[in-house]
């Protein structure tokens, strides 16, 4: 499982940089500046638990037992929830998606504290 969520997170950080470049070069003249710092926190927020999925394959090997692997289940939740959503409402202007964008936010910190319990839990 380990190698599945590196690759995963090697992956959505790939992703995370090509979005961000897509922002600042295709989208910055389509974009109002309040809809481009949206797409901006997006893709940051993308990359800082794509990072954290990284952390998530060492900590399963490390920490054995579910809370890693809950980590990053979690984390993976709140990419797709706070980031697509926000990356949604960006590029459509359709205000009600971020009513799933809070869902998201949820997601990552419970993937924290996840994480977190993981390490604590640990004999080693």
């Amino acid at each position: 499982m380990e190698r599945r969520f590196f690759a995963l997170g090697a992956m959505l950080a790939m992703l995370g940089v090509a979005a961000g470049a897509f922002g600042a070069h295709a989208l910055k003249s389509r974009l109002t500046p309040d809809m481009l710092a949206v797409f901006e926190v997006a893709v940051r927020y993308q990359l800082v638990h794509a990072l954290a999925l990284l952390a998530v394959a060492w900590a399963i090997t490390r920490w054995p037992g579910r809370a890693a692997l809950y980590a990053g289940a979690l984390f993976i939740a709140g990419i797709v929830l706070f980031s697509g959503s926000l990356y949604l409402l960006a590029l459509t202007g359709e205000r009600s998606l971020g009513a799933i964008t809070p869902f998201g936010g949820v997601a990552f910190l419970a993937g924290w504290a996840c994480l977190a319990w993981a390490a604590s839990r640990s004999s080693r």
